[in-house]
């Protein structure tokens, strides 16, 4: 195999792996939902310690609850918005795929996977199933899932990666 054959199949399974984290941030994040659906009855909260519970609540806005309150207009502009951003996502991990920038690609891969794991809620549900709720002196915080997590993990990665990563080699 040529030296340009072996990069280009490095790359492609760097794109795989890539894939394969999203793919499995997503069913992590929907059994961990199915679980609370299941267990848990809309508004109860099982304490875990004093600075925890475990809680079922449904978000049809944003983060915080942006536009919660809207018409249900936001539903699907929340879903549009997540596979536009999905797809340019995809797109980006392929570009990236034999460049062995592995904080970028991680940072990629963790807000697909928290993207659409939040894309399926809303086509399915008409709104986030929300249930990690973490107290801060006794108030809460609002609450957030799996798929919550992974998109700010990630987009901390992006972070550290935009500012002292990518592009620092050809200074």
């Amino acid at each position: 195999m040529t030296e340009e054959k072996e990069t280009q199949a490095s790359g492609n399974r760097s794109f795989t792996l890539w894939m394969v984290v999203a793919v499995l941030v997503i069913g992590f994040d929907q059994l961990t939902k199915w679980m609370i659906l299941k267990w848990v009855p809309l508004y109860d909260k099982i304490p875990v310690n004093s600075f925890i519970n475990i809680t079922h609540q449904r978000n049809t806005g944003a983060a915080f609850s942006f536009l919660a309150d809207a018409a249900g207009w936001q539903r699907w502009f929340f879903v549009t918005l997540a596979v536009s951003v999905s797809a340019y996502l995809v797109y980006w991990l392929w570009r990236i795929r034999g460049e062995g920038q592995v904080t970028l690609a991680a940072g990629l891969a963790l807000v697909l996977g928290g993207a659409i794991g939040n894309v399926i809620d809303r086509v399915l549900l008409g709104s986030v199933v929300d249930f990690i709720q973490v107290l801060i002196a006794g108030w809460p915080f609002p609450s957030f899932n799996v798929a919550d997590s992974a998109i700010s993990v990630g987009a901390v990665l992006l972070i550290i990666d935009a500012l002292f990563l990518s592009g620092k080699d050809q200074e």
